[in-house]
């Protein structure tokens, strides 16, 4: 019996944890030099390489190794979690974990992306980890890899969206902030969102790139800040954490209000490890701005369902395990909602299945169903089975 006890589950949410040299391998001259090492002593360089230095060296002791596979979930996490960056032993942690799909994001490799100075340097450094991360999810055919393209340059962002979907990924993820010095819904990304909904490929919105966090004023409290998760500084804190939605919000808004999705209405995408609790209310607030401004505004006028329909329609989101979904359900509608590990990130806690179970008490068989399968079969332009079976 597997840790999902039979049920089939499709995982939204989970993680590479990158090593040193996991963007050098793909890079040459200049940029294998400038991105040999991922992680500074600034970030806790030294104390994440003794980490992989002892979960590599776990891989050559039998005896711990088959200790951290007896139960991953509630084991070491980061990069000591089974499988943080050994593909093997991914794939051993699937097993034992039972879940049918799993989208795989890279962690701290998107630091090199957002830290480059130039363009050049920023989509090389994207195109080294989407193909760091290609590789990695080639070891098994459950693993959906989630490219990542900057949306700065919108020529360069569709390449490198085009590239990395002909080498394998399933998903093309973005910044949740402003692309580049324009909206997402400007024109010029009009051939992006048109090479994504005619490939089946959806967006991705993540913590990470274009993430809001407590304005850095804030932090001069007269103490000392605290570690984050992972036991270092280089995740985000508890005040970071209260901002998590703050730009998915002012994404998706610019999406319905600049007709993104009324012109792609078969675009989908989601909205992972950002919370979810926040989205009944969001809806609300999209339709009652609606109502308050549509009177003056055209571009309002001109939509051909209310704002709250297209993120329905196109936009899937994670609950964090220690989120009730069964109260974000009952307050706005059950397809909208996801299962995710967050493995092998400690958000995920050391029971996610167990913690969604409990808040999902009192649902049928149908809406339990959608929130750990069927739900990512949509946003993944992927018939169920159980579709499959009643179409033929």
């Amino acid at each position: 019996m597997t840790y999902t006890k039979g049920r089939i589950v499709n995982d939204a949410d989970s993680h590479t944890m990158e090593t040193q040299d996991w963007l050098a391998a793909h890079l040459e001259g200049e940029y294998k030099e400038m991105y040999s090492q991922v992680y500074s002593k600034r970030e806790g360089g030294d104390r994440i390489v003794k980490m992989i230095d002892a979960a590599k060296a776990r891989k050559s002791d039998p005896e711990a190794r088959a200790k951290a596979l007896e139960n991953p979930i509630e084991g070491a996490k980061g990069w000591l979690g089974y499988g943080g960056f050994d593909k093997e032993e991914r794939v051993e942690a699937l097993d034992w974990l039972g879940f049918e799909r799993q989208l795989v994001f890279p962690t701290f490799g998107l630091g090199a992306i957002t830290r480059a100075e130039t363009d050049d340097q920023r989509y090389a450094a994207a195109t080294a980890l989407n193909k760091a991360q290609q590789e990695f999810c080639d070891a098994d055919a459950r693993m959906d890899c989630v490219a990542f393209t900057p949306l700065d340059d919108p020529e360069r962002g569709l390449a490198e969206a085009k590239r990395a979907v002909g080498a394998g990924a399933k998903a093309v993820m973005f910044s949740a902030g402003p692309a580049g010095d324009k909206s997402p819904g400007h024109p010029d990304f009009d051939p992006f969102w048109q090479f994504l909904q005619d490939n089946k490929i959806p967006f991705m919105l993540h913590i990470g790139p274009g993430t809001k966090t407590q304005p850095t004023k804030f932090r001069n409290n007269g103490r000392e800040r605290a570690a984050d998760l992972h036991g270092g500084g280089e995740n985000l804190r508890f005040p970071d954490f209260m901002c998590l939605w703050y730009a998915p919000q002012e994404f998706l808004t610019a999406m319905v209000y600049d007709g993104v999705f009324q012109r792609f209405p078969d675009l989908r995408g989601g909205v992972i490890e950002s919370g979810a609790g926040w989205v009944p209310e969001f809806l609300r607030m999209l339709d009652h701005g609606w109502y308050s401004f549509n009177k003056t505004d055209q571009y309002l006028k001109d939509m051909d369902l209310m704002p709250s329909e297209y993120i329905k329609r196109a936009v899937r989101f994670t609950p964090f395990p220690n989120e009730d979904v069964g109260h974000m359900i009952r307050n706005s509608a059950p397809e909208l909602y996801l299962f995710s590990s967050d493995y092998p990130h400690p958000e995920g806690t050391k029971d996610p299945f167990g913690k969604f179970e409990a808040s999902l008490e009192g649902f049928d068989e149908e809406v339990k169903d959608m929130f750990y399968r069927t739900n990512y079969d949509h946003m993944m332009y992927r018939k169920s089975e159980a579709l499959a079976e009643a179409a033929e």
